[in-house]
């Protein structure tokens, strides 16, 4: 049988800061999921779900110690600091 372990990453607090911050000029306040590492036993293979960030019911993906966040999935690129341009257009 197929056993999966699921281990929670904890967000990295200085990306936690970046987009609190840029949160805070645009008046709203971000949900943040934290990603888990995905691991089948007695393998090598594992994945890394990244985080998720929920700002005006968009959902942003993040990596730890990344500058590049990503809009509902690993297609669309966005770099932090156009974060806030981003979201100000949404309103």
């Amino acid at each position: 049988m197929i056993n999966i372990v699921k281990k929670k990453i904890e967000f990295d607090d200085e990306l936690k800061k970046k987009i609190e911050f840029i949160c805070g000029f645009c008046n709203t306040t971000p949900t943040i999921i934290n990603g888990n590492i995905r691991k089948i036993d007695r393998t090598n293979l594992s994945y890394i779900e990244p985080h998720r960030i929920i700002i005006k019911g968009i959902t942003f993906l993040a990596f730890n110690y990344s500058k590049t966040i990503y809009v509902d999935n690993l297609s669309n690129k966005l770099e932090i600091n156009e974060l806030e341009s981003f979201i100000k257009q949404l309103t």
